[in-house]
């Protein structure tokens, strides 16, 4: 599996390019001041925490000596939408004591969801299987689908799975495109008429 800091890069500089981009611009035209610095840190900590969140049992091993098994919690899969869940309850707890506003809270919770949901794709993309539908469905990996040949594999097969798992990437794309663009981070169109 990546390293926990790949997980926070692949979050921050593929999902959530737009705020790279937004800040960088920002950054250059001189116009953060000192209160945006704590935003886009709350920013960064309600993704890292998303981003970090199916290997919290990683951690705990390792602080504790103990074993660096990470993917369960009792007989919960860690790389399950269903944990994913405690990925957006965190983001709301973080953005409501920060902003002390439900709506901000509920954009921050999407934000660390989404985030949780590109380290489960980027596990998947590193040819793991992973327990999506956990307890529904056995663990799958939409990946391994698309690198396959036609020979091996029919046809429909193949195009579904390519399809879903591109999807997939779009899909947590524009979830944290969604939350950004409510927290504060915009990318407009500008027509030239």
């Amino acid at each position: 599996m990546p390293y926990p800091i790949a997980h926070v890069m692949f979050f921050v500089f593929c999902i959530c390019a737009v705020m790279v981009y937004a800040l960088l611009g920002a950054f250059f035209r001189k116009e953060l001041a000192y209160r945006n610095y704590k935003n886009i840190l709350l920013l960064l900590f309600a993704g890292a925490g998303g981003a970090l969140l199916p290997d919290i049992m990683a951690a705990y091993g390792i602080i504790t000596g103990g074993s660096m098994q990470h993917c369960t919690i009792g007989p919960v899969s860690t790389h399950s939408i269903l944990f994913g869940v405690s990925a957006v309850l965190f983001g709301i707890l973080v953005g409501y004591v920060a902003y002390r506003d439900s709506g901000k809270a509920a954009y921050m919770g999407i934000f660390s969801g989404s985030a949780f949901l590109s380290h489960l794709l980027l596990d998947d993309i590193a040819g793991y299987e992973m327990d999506y539908l956990y307890p529904f469905f056995r663990p799958i990996s939409m990946f391994s689908y698309v690198d396959s040949q036609f020979a091996r594999t029919d046809l429909l097969q193949y195009m579904l799975a390519s399809y879903v798992a591109i999807m997939s990437i779009f899909i947590v794309i524009m979830l944290a495109l969604f939350a950004l663009s409510h927290l504060g981070f915009e990318f407009r169109y500008k027509s030239d008429e």
